[in-house]
């Protein structure tokens, strides 16, 4: 078993991969020369693949596995946990905005007893006004949502020990959440604080649609509150509707006053509908949740790798 293991999902990050490389061999190597660098190409279209072939043929503690199509950050990030064979495992993304060089606190933080070290940003470098609100509202909504602790203002770059990646294989859902799921497990954990660097080459693979998505998969793995809130909404409007019911009755029978008005109609009924329409989207969001998991189609699939198992 190597003493630390890290695992690096690669989307479209040709141009990055050799100071990618060069700073986590730097950084790694201050922690322990027994290591190993797992890289997952996630269906890139430009050379990444090429690149970490290179990679291998002067490193022989560089591993790739490059999927047969983009399945996503997430199940890359599972498919490298999967092939891990550290006491402790970094994740960190393959674009440079989570600096390697952390890994020695993370690492160092770890050696004092926490099984789950997460890098918390201070900052957040190179980011649009309209990113940096709606992470920082996701993160809290999320908070709010859902009954674990989900640190705010973290991603997926930690440090875990190699039995939170034991636990972390036994969790068959294919909408995956991996901070969430770390968060769910326990342990003991903490932060290593750091602010977060702008992009330095090409474009993010997380654009909004992404994001929502994302956004999505994490409150729905880790809350039924949805459910919850929109059970209550159907409560809510039908004692409206009883209560609209009772003054027309009271208002025609009483008070000789018909109410009358297709406007005022028209308006409840498209407001009603909308309702119904977010409700059924909520429940939808559930259901196809459960009919993915049913179908148990592979999480992934390997065009090809370098790693034996």
């Amino acid at each position: 078993m190597k003493d630390i293991s890290v695992v690096v999902p690669i989307f479209n990050e040709e141009e990055t991969i050799p100071e990618l490389y060069r700073r986590l061999k730097e950084s790694v190597l201050q922690v322990s020369e027994s290591h190993e660098l797992i890289f997952v190409n996630d269906g890139s279209k430009d050379n990444s693949l090429l690149e970490l072939i290179k990679l291998t043929e002067t490193d022989p503690s560089v591993f790739y596995i490059n999927f047969s199509r983009n399945f996503g950050h997430q199940i890359a990030v599972t498919a490298g946990l999967d092939h891990t064979h550290g006491k402790a495992v970094v994740i960190i993304d393959g674009d440079l905005q989570d600096p390697p060089e952390l890994i020695p606190e993370l690492y160092s933080k770890h050696k004092e007893g926490f099984e789950v070290v997460y890098a918390q940003r201070e900052k957040r470098l190179g980011e649009s006004a309209f990113k940096r609100f709606t992470a920082k509202m996701f993160y809290r909504t999320l908070k709010r949502l859902t009954s674990i602790d989900i640190p705010v203002d973290t991603g997926d770059f930690r440090l875990i020990d190699h039995k939170v990646v034991k636990y972390l294989r036994q969790m068959p859902e294919k909408n995956k959440f991996i901070r969430g799921q770390v968060a769910w497990l326990g342990f003991r954990q903490t932060a290593v604080t750091f602010k977060r660097d702008k992009r330095q080459y090409g474009e993010t693979g997380y654009p909004f649609s992404k994001m929502l998505k994302f956004a999505i998969d994490g409150i729905t793995s880790f809350s039924d509150k949805p459910l919850q809130y929109v059970t209550r909404l159907g409560f809510i409007f039908s004692f409206i509707s009883f209560c609209v019911i009772i003054y027309a009755i009271f208002s025609h029978f009483v008070l000789g006053q018909t109410i009358t008005g297709w406007t005022s109609l028209i308006i409840s009924s498209m407001f009603i509908g909308g309702v119904q329409l977010i409700s059924i989207g909520v429940i939808g969001e559930y259901i196809s949740r459960i009919n993915n998991n049913v179908r148990n189609r592979p999480l992934y699939i390997v065009d090809r790798d370098n790693i034996e198992d």
